[in-house]
């Protein structure tokens, strides 16, 4: 399954995140951990996709929940949200909560993600 080595990929290198605390010394770090987080989650929800076929990311994300794939809904749903701030990291405020989210959930979410499609989807 390319989608979901692409998958471990992103969130191998997401994992480089906690390298990294505030306060962040330049723009272009704040920038790249924006971006690894939103590689992880374009590579998850691409993933995810490829094994229901189905619609937007919000109703791929509601598919895998109902199928058991993903085990918090809101969780998945407030990180496709922060994904879609991403296009407003340029604000540093914005950036900071992408960042913090991504430590204090989202990286955890991934590798749930990863555990369960290991255990149970291939």
């Amino acid at each position: 399954m390319k989608k979901y080595d692409n998958f471990c990929s992103a969130l191998s290198n997401m994992r480089q995140i906690y390298k990294y605390t505030e306060p962040y010394d330049d723009t272009v770090i704040l920038t790249g951990l924006v971006g690894l987080y939103e590689i992880c989650f374009e590579q998850s929800w691409k993933m995810i996709y490829e094994a229901s076929a189905t619609g937007s990311p919000k109703i791929i994300l509601k598919t895998a929940y109902q199928a058991g794939m993903i085990k918090d809904e809101e969780l998945w749903l407030r990180a496709l949200q922060e994904r879609n701030n991403v296009a407003h990291s340029y604000n540093e405020d914005i950036a900071l909560e992408i960042v913090s989210q991504a430590k204090e959930s989202f990286y955890a979410m991934f590798c749930n993600l990863k555990n369960e499609i290991d255990a149970n989807w291939l």
